[in-house]
């Protein structure tokens, strides 16, 4: 069995796939090619954001945003310590400071009530990480960013498909990124991501920095990055947005079937909390175990793949320690202690999902 399923994806997807790579490959423009615009249109309007910004990565995305709202150094950005390194990592290649507000110990996703704490005359914007695929509660942050002037980031990697109070994530603050690393709910072929903002300023600062801050050609009216996402990355989601809405469905699916037949099969394990508002993804399926190391090993043994998303907290990462006191965020912790992530895509078979549930029942027995 396959922890994320792309085999399966791609024998479904085979023929439309194959064309919009072929396509590019007849016409030979693999940088910025027609379909980096169809692709940044398609996805504009599927979120409902005006503007569409496809970048080399879901890293590259949080730095270009950054770097479009002139982040100066010392600069600070609220945000979670438990998420993927990516976050912090380019709040501080931008000069930036990360200053780390906890979690909600059911969601894994960033406390809204602890953030106006946090907030001191340097803080700059808040970069809430939507984990799992389910969002943070948006509606609270942006109120608490309006109050105090700051900019909102929603570190969207992981929930691109995912709702929230009738609008979609990328759609839901001053800036949306996403990832297409080939695991997340919509995938390329290599690196890829995008940014989504309704701002024409930012866009346009974001449109430049990609390409090495120029307004046109040979005329660089900012500092930028080599940040563009290349055309046969593009074909790749464009092959795939056709499957996009069953897939998203298949997810949201999956993820109810999960907690149902976990709850009747498997008491010990505690499942993440969603938000009547929202749904969430699955980019990940991920539960709260004790003992994790025990159970994962009864699973291997079974042939289930399970994965940690994430073992350490950022404040505890050597590179980023400095930025909190060891025992600050304890339910990030204690998360990254117990959370454990069982085998998950659109295209796991009931059967499959009925396999694990009976795998992990019998390695908590």
């Amino acid at each position: 069995m396959d922890f994320i399923d792309l085999k399966s994806q791609y024998a479904a997807l085979r023929d439309n796939i194959n064309a919009r790579i072929q396509k590019v490959l007849d016409h030979g423009q693999y940088i910025l090619g027609p379909e980096v615009k169809e692709m940044e249109q398609r996805l504009a309007a599927y979120t409902g954001a005006k503007h569409c910004i496809s970048v080399a990565s879901g890293t590259e995305a949080l730095l270009i945003s950054l770097m479009a709202l002139e982040l100066q150094p010392g600069d600070e950005v609220i945000t979670s310590p438990f998420t993927f390194a990516a976050t912090a990592e380019m709040i501080v290649l931008a000069g930036g400071v990360p200053v780390f507000v906890d979690i909600e110990p059911d969601t894994a996703n960033i406390d809204a009530t602890l953030i106006e704490a946090a907030i001191t005359p340097r803080t700059k914007a808040v970069m809430p990480v939507s984990l799992y695929g389910q969002v943070a509660d948006m509606d609270a942050i942006n109120a608490i960013a309006a109050r105090h002037g700051l900019a909102v980031i929603e570190d969207a990697a992981q929930s691109f498909g995912a709702t929230y109070a009738a609008k979609k994530s990328c759609n839901l603050s001053t800036f949306g990124c996403t990832s297409f690393f080939p695991s997340k709910p919509l995938g390329c072929y290599g690196d890829g991501g995008a940014i989504f903002t309704s701002d024409d300023s930012l866009a346009q600062a974001c449109r430049e920095i990609r390409t090495h801050g120029q307004s046109q050609r040979y005329l660089h009216t900012r500092v930028g990055v080599g940040g563009r996402m290349d055309t046969l990355q593009c074909a790749v989601v464009l092959g795939k947005l056709d499957r996009f809405d069953w897939e998203i469905e298949r997810r949201l699916a999956l993820g109810d079937a999960y907690a149902r037949k976990l709850r009747a099969a498997a008491p010990g394990v505690q499942l993440l909390a969603v938000r009547p508002d929202r749904d969430c993804v699955w980019a990940q399926y991920t539960v709260f175990v004790e003992d994790r190391e025990a159970v994962q090993a009864a699973l291997k043994a079974a042939g289930i793949p399970t994965a940690v998303h994430y073992p350490r907290p950022l404040h505890h990462q050597p590179a980023y320690a400095r930025y909190a006191e060891p025992e600050a965020c304890p339910h990030s912790l204690t998360a990254a202690s117990r959370v454990m992530s069982l085998p998950m895509s659109a295209d796991l078979s009931d059967e499959q999902q009925d396999e694990v549930v009976a795998t992990l029942r019998a390695a908590l027995a």
